[in-house]
């Protein structure tokens, strides 16, 4: 709290001021002790305005909504490499190290720690040199006195010391604010690092599903190759019209637009790998590769750890802890600033005799300015920092609850995954059964080539589906990592 003047701190600082000179040669010295009293006064007088931070009660539960299976540890730091994908392994590993918008983050982390160095600085004392020479003449039809000098001389050098005994606290609330943003820009660059590491992930598992889709398309291609040369053959033999191999025909071109459809998209997903690691997509390629059916178990730690353990909670908390600084910056505004002053050195206006004893100088002293009419300024800054602390607040309490919702809607996507997949998979035996049914029915006559074309379409449609699914199972396992937190130490 500010000091109450009923307690005499004014009283203190008024009677430092009394100061009592003796004479030293040509110059005045104020003695000792009463000189003692002001610094004493202002350390005695000092404390920290504005509210001491205190973490917001915020409880992520004690359970998930969609998932009983809680693990006991956290993940590993490198939780990509739980994938068993030495491509994908060395893809993260690369878009890390070159990454250009990660590589922005970390300069400014290593802005927000220098800024605290310069808040660091105002706790202490400052001591400058300076030395000055100079020659000065008057014009003799300018000066009057016969007796004076037309040509001067001045030399001098002196060290200059001021301080700012920090009586509110506010220079210790700049550095508070600035250590904290200087911590949430650390928090910030590991939530980003997180990111980049979960799209990396994200694009690989979209490419090798391209990939697999692509090896049931070239598959399907020959089958209706077959199919059309089968067709073209009984209809030069005169056995069916040409409708049947019309429409063996367009199977075949449909599946080649689907060929072209895969081979597009896997060139953006390449693309965007080649940004995220930081290459030209000219110089940049990844072979075509089908993944494989195991996928790592990945399991939620409880909400608590999950929300300590995440960077981007972090950051907020900090970014709050700032904002609560500010409040006591902005309330110290309103008092007295203070400042001790000393100065020694030499002066003189010969060289030779600049080093004598005589030539020494010595100055000390204090100033205060006390704010009387700002007109509202201080005022509305107040206002504005205790608006921006209720600001960080709400985000910092929207953060968590994002937080929890990301792992359970990762969660609650894997098991709707897992169903579809099973699903899928009785329906990819079941449209092959059928197929051969119908291949059957149409042999014998007793059904026309349309259904045997529908049963094909389906098979194909369901192995895409199939690998769709795949794809996506890996891609939450990625996103469920990140909402976790990615094995990030919060250190």
């Amino acid at each position: 709290m500010p000091p109450d003047p009923s307690q005499g701190i004014w009283e203190k600082f008024i009677l430092a001021f009394e100061l009592e000179f003796v004479r030293v040669g040509s110059y005045f010295i104020p003695m000792t002790p009463r000189l003692l009293l002001l610094p004493a006064s202002l350390l005695l007088g000092s404390c920290m305005l504005g509210p001491d931070f205190k973490l917001p009660d915020a409880s992520g539960g004690t359970h998930w909504k969609e998932s009983r299976n809680v693990s006991s540890s956290r993940l590993p730091d490198a939780w990509w490499k739980l994938f068993g994908d030495s491509k994908l392994n060395q893809l993260v590993e690369r878009s890390l190290a070159a990454n250009n918008d990660l590589a922005a983050a970390k300069a400014r982390v290593e802005t927000a720690r220098a800024l605290v160095g310069l808040d660091r600085a105002r706790l202490f004392p400052t001591l400058d040199l300076s030395t000055s020479a100079g020659i000065d003449r008057a014009s003799g039809n300018v000066v009057t006195n016969p007796a004076a000098q037309l040509k001067n001389q001045d030399y001098r050098s002196s060290f200059r010391l001021a301080y700012d005994p920090d009586l509110w606290g506010r220079n210790k609330r700049l550095l508070e604010g600035a250590t904290a943003q200087a911590v949430a820009s650390a928090a910030l660059f590991d939530a980003q690092r997180l990111g980049l590491a979960t799209e990396v992930a994200r694009q690989y598992f979209v490419l090798r599903g391209l990939d697999a889709q692509e090896a049931i398309v070239q598959d399907t291609l020959v089958s209706r190759k077959e199919a059309l040369d089968l067709q073209k053959t009984k209809t030069d033999a005169g056995l069916t019209d040409g409708l049947a191999t019309s429409r063996a025909r367009t199977e075949l071109e449909l599946a080649n637009n689907d060929l072209a459809i895969v081979q597009r998209q896997r060139g953006s997903a390449e693309h965007a790998l080649a940004v995220l690691c930081g290459s030209r997509p000219s110089d940049f390629a990844v072979p075509a590769k089908v993944p494989g059916q195991a996928l790592p178990n990945i399991r939620a730690e409880l909400p608590a750890a999950v929300l300590f353990r995440r960077p981007d909670v972090r950051a907020a908390e900090q970014q709050l802890r700032a904002a609560n600084a500010n409040i006591g910056v902005a309330e110290a505004a309103f008092y007295p600033s203070f400042n001790l002053l000393g100065a020694a050195g030499i002066a003189s206006l010969h060289t030779s005799d600049f080093l004598a004893w005589e030539s020494r100088v010595l100055s000390l002293g204090a100033n205060a300015v006390m704010p009387v009419f700002d007109a509202g300024a201080n005022k509305s800054k107040l206002a504005a920092a205790r608006s921006t602390y209720d600001e960080a607040l709400a985000t910092y309490r929207q953060t968590l609850l994002v937080a929890l919702r990301e792992v359970e809607d990762a969660l609650v996507d894997l098991k709707g995954f897992a169903r579809s997949r099973s699903a899928l998979e009785a329906a990819l035996a079941s449209s092959k059964d059928t197929r051969q049914l119908s291949q059957e029915r149409y042999t014998e006559g007793l059904t026309s080539y349309l259904d045997v074309v529908d049963a094909d379409r389906t098979v194909l449609q369901t192995r895409l589906s199939i690998s769709l699914v795949d794809a996506q199972q890996r891609i939450t396992l990625a996103a469920l990592a990140k909402a976790l937190g990615g094995g990030w130490s919060g250190k």
